[in-house]
C-alpha cells in the first residue's frame, strides 16, 4: 500500500514565511480529465488498444488538442470554474460570479463563493445549499439512480459532492448535527469508494452522537483501513461497548503501532499547531495531528477513555 496520501481537504494553502507559493488547488487538474472527456465523446474507437494510443499520443505531445463540440452552458460555466480554482484572491470570486451568469447550475461557483466570500457559518450553509440544487438539476434525477456506488468516477459529479460535503460540516457546526450525519450517510451510498474521506469525518461524528451501531457497522464496511483514524477508532468503539477488555486492549495496542504519535495530542503533552498540515502519511505526525483535531471531543466525552489510554501506554504499567 502507498505509504504517502495527500490531505482530504480541498482548499488551497497560504503560503508559509520562507515556504515559497500556494500548493495548487486538486480542483483545478480535473480540466485536463474533463478536456480528454470530450475529446473521447466525439470520437470513434475500433478497440480499446486504439482509444489507448490515441491517450498515449496526447502525453507524448504535453497539450490536449481542443474539442470541436460546442460546449453547453454548464460546460462553459465550468471551464471558468477550472479557471477560478486556479486563481487567487479577487479573480477567483469574479470567475465563480461570472461562472454562474452562464449557469446557475454551476454547483462548483456556489462551494467557491461559500469558501471565499461566507462571513458566517449560515451565510456559507446558504451558498452551499444553494450548490447541492445546482447539481441536482444538472445531473438530474436519473443519475442519481442509475450512478449510485461510483459517483466520484464520473466526472460530473464532483461539484455537486463538494457542495454536500460543505453543507454537512456547515450543518454539523451549526448544530445541526443528525442532518450533517445523514448527509455524509448518503454520500458513502452514492460513491462507497470515498474519494472524500467522508467515512473518517461521520466515524468521529458518530462517536461524538454516541451512535455506536452505526458506527460499527461503518467500521466494518471499511474494516481494511489502514489509517490512525480507523484504528482509534475501533479502539474507542469496543472500550465503550466493554470497558478495558482484552479485546479493547488489543485494538489499542493495534491503533498505537500504527500510530505512535497520537496519545501524545489527545492527553494534551503536545499542543495542535494552529493550521492543519496540507499533506500526511500513515503513521507519521501529521497524521496524528489531523486525527485529533476531528476526535478529541469523542475521546474527552467518553469516560476513563483517556485514563485507559494514559495506562496503556508503552512503557507504562497496564492496569487492565
Amino acid at each position: 500500500m502507498d505509504k504517502k496520501r495527500t490531505k482530504r481537504r480541498y482548499k488551497s494553502a497560504e503560503p508559509e514565511p520562507g515556504k515559497g507559493l500556494p500548493l495548487p488547488d486538486r480542483r483545478a487538474m480535473e480540466k485536463s480529465l474533463s478536456d480528454i472527456g470530450r475529446l473521447l465523446s466525439e470520437r470513434e474507437f475500433g478497440s480499446p488498444e486504439e482509444m489507448n494510443a490515441f491517450l498515449q499520443d496526447i502525453v507524448a505531445s504535453g497539450e490536449i488538442p481542443r474539442s470541436s463540440k460546442q460546449r453547453t452552458l454548464l460546460e462553459q460555466a465550468q471551464d471558468l470554474m477550472y479557471d477560478a480554482w486556479d486563481s487567487s484572491g479577487r479573480r477567483r470570486v469574479e470567475l465563480a460570479r461570472r461562472a454562474l451568469e452562464i449557469s446557475k447550475d454551476c454547483a462548483d461557483a456556489y462551494v467557491l463563493l461559500a469558501e471565499e466570500t461566507a462571513r458566517s457559518l449560515k451565510e456559507a450553509r446558504n451558498l452551499y445549499e444553494q450548490g447541492v440544487k445546482a447539481g441536482e438539476r444538472a445531473l438530474g434525477p436519473e443519475a442519481f439512480k442509475e450512478d449510485a456506488g461510483h459517483f466520484w468516477g464520473i466526472l460530473e459529479t464532483r461539484p455537486y459532492m463538494r457542495a454536500r460535503l460543505g453543507l454537512a460540516q456547515c450543518l454539523w457546526s451549526l448544530g445541526e448535527r443528525r442532518q450533517a450525519i445523514e448527509h455524509y450517510t448518503d454520500m458513502l451510498r452514492l460513491n462507497p469508494g470515498d474519494n472524500q474521506g467522508i467515512r473518517y469525518v461521520l466515524a468521529n461524528c458518530l462517536l461524538e452522537e454516541g451512535l455506536d451501531g452505526a458506527l460499527g457497522k461503518l467500521l466494518e464496511q471499511y474494516k481494511d483501513d489502514a489509517a490512525a483514524t480507523w484504528s482509534y477508532s475501533r479502539a474507542l468503539w469496543v472500550f465503550r461497548r466493554e470497558g478495558a477488555s482484552k479485546k479493547a486492549n488489543r485494538c489499542l495496542k493495534e491503533a498505537l503501532d500504527d500510530n505512535r504519535y497520537v496519545p501524545f495530542y489527545l492527553l494534551g503533552e503536545k499542543r495542535l499547531p494552529r493550521r492543519l498540515p496540507e499533506y500526511i502519511g500513515f503513521g507519521d505526525e501529521n497524521e496524528a495531528v489531523e486525527y485529533v483535531a476531528e476526535a478529541i471531543r469523542a475521546w474527552q466525552k467518553t469516560e476513563g477513555a483517556l485514563e485507559w489510554l494514559r495506562g496503556n501506554l508503552p512503557g507504562r504499567p497496564d492496569e487492565a
